[in-house]
C-alpha cells in the first residue's frame, strides 16, 4: 500500500534545473528576435518614427468677429415670500397657598421662596423672542435650564 500523503511522480513540478534549462534561452531569444524586428533593412537603427527638426512656416488665417447686440430682456425679481409663525404662549398661573393664620410659625410668600408671582413658561427660544422676553435672565419670570444653554444665566441670548 502507498503512501496517501506523498505526492505522486505525475504530480511534481520539473526541478529547477530543468527551468532554467527551458526558460533562460527562450527569454534570450525573444530578446534578440525583438532587437532584429526593430532595425532597419540595412542593419541600423529605423528613423522613420523621427520629428523633422525644423517646421516649414505656413500661412496662417485668423478670422475676427464683430461682436453683436442683442437686446436681453431684464430678469424680473423674484416675489417675496414671507412666512408668519404663530407661536403658543403657555402661561402658568398657581394659585396662592392658604394662609395659616393659627400656626405662629410664620408663612412664606412667594418673594421669600424666589418665584414669581405669575409663572410664564416658554417652550424654546422662539417662544421667549415671539412673546418678546428673550434674553430671560435668571431669577426673571420664564426663566428655565433649558434655555440657558451655556450656563451663564442668561436665557436665548444667541440670536
Amino acid at each position: 500500500m502507498t503512501n496517501p500523503y506523498t505526492p505522486s511522480a505525475a504530480s511534481r513540478p520539473a526541478p529547477k534545473w530543468a527551468r532554467k534549462r527551458y526558460v533562460g534561452p527562450a527569454l534570450a531569444l525573444a530578446f534578440f528576435v525583438g532587437i532584429g524586428a526593430g532595425a532597419g533593412e540595412d542593419g541600423r537603427a529605423s528613423t522613420t518614427d523621427a520629428k523633422p527638426v525644423a517646421a516649414s512656416p505656413q500661412p496662417t488665417v485668423t478670422v475676427t468677429t464683430a461682436p453683436t447686440a442683442t437686446a436681453t430682456a431684464k430678469p424680473q425679481p423674484a416675489p417675496t415670500v414671507t412666512k408668519t409663525l404663530e407661536v403658543e404662549v403657555t402661561t402658568t398661573v398657581t394659585a396662592e397657598p392658604e394662609t395659616d393664620y393659627g400656626s405662629g410659625v410664620g408663612s412664606a410668600d412667594s418673594a421669600d421662596t424666589g418665584e414669581a408671582e405669575g409663572s410664564v413658561y416658554y417652550a424654546n427660544c422662539a417662544a421667549a423672542r415671539a412673546a418678546g422676553a428673550a434674553p430671560v435672565h435668571r431669577g426673571e419670570p420664564g426663566y428655565a435650564s433649558h434655555l440657558d444653554r451655556d450656563g451663564d444665566g442668561t436665557g436665548c441670548d444667541r440670536g
